[in-house]
């Protein structure tokens, strides 16, 4: 199983692989650690949208650690260590209301594969025994709410949802009694893809929050944020934007199999200190997985064919 997951995080990850190996190829060869060496180290691990930041510090801490040294496996080892270091620690998974649904808030940008990962997301936890129930609260986008509405019906999930441009906060509050009427497991609420200069669909989002709390005792128990890895930096952005506002828990970050940006979870962690909860590595409704630092930055050193 572990052996699957791993190819399966591999292949999700080709693009970003491609990218890292220009990293990979610098330990190659006999030469030694000195300016540069370093000057290629940097630049290929800006290439690799590792950050500003946690670059700075790596380049530091190899010059310190091996100036005028041979470049071997130490160095390339070494390097593979502190990109593990930016990263959280493996993400407890979702954090279970002890009694009565637990309420699981999305929040995201349009486009950011939000509705997507709903699904993927739902289809997980029904594969492992839950009771699921989504709330459509994105009236605002008819599409949105249509999505959900596929979706759903696809993996044979509950839904609750109201006509474009009904209230959100009422779909909430409707998701939240039949949810706890008819004893599920988890609710998951989508919500409207906005953006911080929003303020119209802030203020909706704190209505929400609201409303579940009022509902369900401790809800909503998480809060994720959907990124697009494609966007690279620019999801750090919205990161930063979007913790300012939500509380969010952590992130899932859609879209890896299709990103040669995925260097970019480097410094939304060290950025914003989120942990990323789940990450896309396919189109398919199974490819969804809980994020592994290990295995990401294992994947990401792996030259081998797949």
């Amino acid at each position: 199983m572990l052996g699957r997951l791993f190819s399966k995080i591999k292949k999700g990850l080709t693009k970003t692989r491609n990218v890292f190996s220009g990293i990979v190829d610098l330990f190659t060869g006999n030469h030694r650690v000195d300016k540069e060496f370093l000057a290629k180290l940097e630049e290929q691990l800006y290439l690799a949208d590792v950050g500003t930041v946690a670059t700075a510090e790596i380049i530091e801490r190899v010059r310190k650690g091996f100036l005028d040294k041979e470049v071997g496996e130490d160095v390339k080892l070494f390097v593979r260590q502190e990109l593990r270091n930016l990263l959280a620690d493996p993400s407890e998974g979702i954090h279970y209301a002890p009694v009565g649904p637990t309420v699981i808030m999305i929040a995201g940008v349009n486009g950011s594969g939000k509705t997507t990962s709903i699904a993927k997301l739902a289809f997980r936890l029904q594969s492992e025994g839950k009771k699921v129930c989504v709330a459509a609260c994105d009236t605002y986008r008819a599409a949105a709410v249509e999505q959900l509405t596929v979706w759903a019906g696809r993996i044979g999930c509950d839904i609750v949802k109201q006509q474009q441009g009904s209230d959100p906060a009422a779909v909430a509050h409707d998701a939240c009694e039949k949810s706890k009427a008819r004893e599920f497991d988890v609710l998951i609420v989508d919500t409207a893809g906005r953006l911080h200069t929003q303020t119209h669909l802030m203020r909706e989002l704190e209505k929400i929050h609201k409303v579940v709390s009022r509902q369900i005792p401790g809800a909503p128990h998480e809060v994720f944020l959907v990124l697009d890895a494609t966007t690279g930096q620019n999801a750090v952005l919205q990161a930063e934007a979007f913790r300012k506002t939500v509380k969010c828990t952590g992130i899932i970050l859609s879209k890896l199999d299709g990103s040669a940006k995925g260097g970019a979870i480097f410094a939304i962690k060290q950025r914003v200190g989120l942990p990323v909860k789940f990450i896309g590595v396919g189109e398919q409704i199974e490819d969804l997985e809980p994020f592994d630092p290990d295995a990401f930055v294992a994947a990401l050193f792996d030259k081998s064919e797949d």
